[in-house]
């Protein structure tokens, strides 16, 4: 006969091994630049569009910006390079402010007292789970434009869900 301290740790042993083999579905975002970041999202559920902000993400760092199995296929990433004044931002317009928000609706932003900013696009292809990858580029040094949503695909070819989104440099109209 097993003792009871013995089974009751072998249950909890069997359960952390069963938890820790299984994939989270999550949205995340890693910051593989050398700068912190800010970052907001934007998303369509049942109820609507909805855009929330911040999450401040140091240098090589990744969180999770919206826990379990995605609910859509399109998601919008707006990013802000807190130290070399970069943006990752697109034509995809949505309602954000300076501080800390959950925002529903993406019309009339200015009208209701919030800014308007253009998130880019992130195409999940219907996957339970994504990754963004934002990253610096060296045209980014040079001061040079980069074309909008143009991913920077590593040497090894790239991960399904690992998209490398390049730094642009911040548009002086904002």
């Amino acid at each position: 006969m097993m003792p009871r301290t013995n089974f009751l740790w072998l249950a909890i042993a069997s359960l952390l091994f069963a938890t820790s083999g299984s994939a989270r579905a999550d949205f995340r975002l890693c910051n593989n630049t050398s700068s912190r970041v800010g970052i907001a999202i934007g998303y369509k559920d049942g109820e609507g569009w909805t855009t929330e902000g911040w999450w401040n993400l140091g240098a090589r760092s990744c969180d999770t910006l919206l826990r379990g199995t995605l609910v859509a296929r399109f998601y919008y990433i707006y990013g802000i390079d807190y130290d070399h004044g970069g943006e990752w931002s697109g034509k995809a317009y949505m309602c954000t402010r300076d501080k800390e928000f959950t925002i529903r609706g993406i019309e009339d932003c200015l009208a209701r007292g919030y800014d308007r900013t253009g998130f880019f696009e992130v195409d999940t292809g219907e996957q339970k789970s994504w990754t963004v990858q934002l990253t610096e580029s060296a045209e980014q040094a040079a001061q040079q434009p980069l074309p909008q949503y143009t991913p920077l695909i590593p040497p090894n070819g790239g991960q399904p869900g690992l998209p490398q989104l390049p730094l642009a440099p911040r548009s002086p109209s904002r």
